[in-house]
């Protein structure tokens, strides 16, 4: 099968379009014809190895975390789907490919498109995990930085629905789209405290930093000097914060039910991420540095 691949950490220029063994589902697993995966900044950061302490790599990689597609083959023993049943979730072995071996999927509404589909499992188990990490309740405040990012924008969404208020850092651009969604929008840059305190004079109960850009002593600073309910899934020197870093570990179960759930909401026009573009699999490389650029207008999706 077709499948982009890497062999070692480097910028865009070590991802390769090749043909690899196509997989084969062993015993209870379920394999997958991908018709679409979502790009996400973790898949340029593992390419970098930027992250190895979290997510180990083992070479030869296929990038890629997320999917939509169709059930293709069933390994001994796989319940749950049929071959033909449309899913989305995550892969074990790589989105960036013609077919792979599923992790935790659930099943795609009929009336959700692939593209969008594939947009949601990530950053919808990620905004979800870290607003419930965050313990945000009706009637709080909570910062979040990079709110126009795909991870941002779910997080504004939930966090609105929740009954929160949502002060959201984002460029001047993407302010409008952040007033649609219900959060007040900041810029960012010099000076960025003193206008948080004026968007929000009651102050800041919890902060969410989805961003990374240094943004963790402001955010201390605005917590009263305390990293208490402060999280990230973004910066490098969190621990030199004494912020905790947010890097997984919801339990399957949870996270199959939190992307069927989405997934329910998304096809109902009650969740919304919109696809910003569309790469085939052959320019998978330019997709990451649209993606490590950070100027997407949504989510990034790669169509095998």
């Amino acid at each position: 099968m077709r499948a982009i691949v890497y062999t070692e950490f480097g910028g865009p220029e070590v991802l390769s379009l090749g043909r690899v063994p196509r997989p084969e589902p062993g015993p209870g697993e379920i394999r997958v014809r991908v018709v679409a995966a979502g790009v996400n900044p973790l898949d340029h950061k593992r390419r970098r190895g930027w992250v190895e302490e979290f997510y180990p790599t083992t070479f030869p990689a296929v990038p890629g975390l997320e999917f939509a597609g169709v059930v293709d083959a069933l390994g001994e023993g796989a319940d749950g789907f049929a071959v033909g049943d449309e899913v989305m979730g995550w892969t074990r072995t790589g989105a960036y490919a013609e077919y792979a071996i599923a992790g935790d999927v659930v099943a795609k509404p009929a009336g959700l498109p692939f593209a969008e589909a594939a947009a949601l499992p990530v950053a919808g188990e990620t905004a979800r995990r870290v607003l419930a990490e965050l313990g945000l309740r009706d009637g709080e405040t909570l910062l979040l930085h990079g709110a126009a990012g795909a991870v941002g924008r779910i997080a504004v969404q939930m966090a609105v629905a929740l009954g929160a208020r949502v002060v959201g850092t984002a460029s001047p651009a993407n302010h409008e789209l952040l007033r649609r969604l219900g959060a007040v929008p900041v810029a960012y840059g010099d000076g960025l405290a003193d206008r948080v305190r004026a968007a929000a004079p009651q102050g800041v109960d919890a902060v969410f930093d989805a961003a990374g850009h240094g943004t963790l002593p402001v955010s201390v600073e605005l917590r009263g000097g305390t990293a208490d309910r402060v999280v990230t899934i973004a910066a490098a020197d969190a621990a030199e914060h004494g912020v905790p870093f947010s890097a997984g570990g919801t339990p399957p179960e949870q996270v199959r039910a939190w992307t069927a759930e989405h997934a329910r909401l998304a096809a109902e026009g009650r969740l919304v991420l919109p696809v910003a573009a569309t790469f085939p699999l052959a320019d998978a490389a330019r997709a990451q540095e649209t993606s490590e650029a950070g100027h997407a207008r949504g989510k990034l999706v790669i169509t095998p």
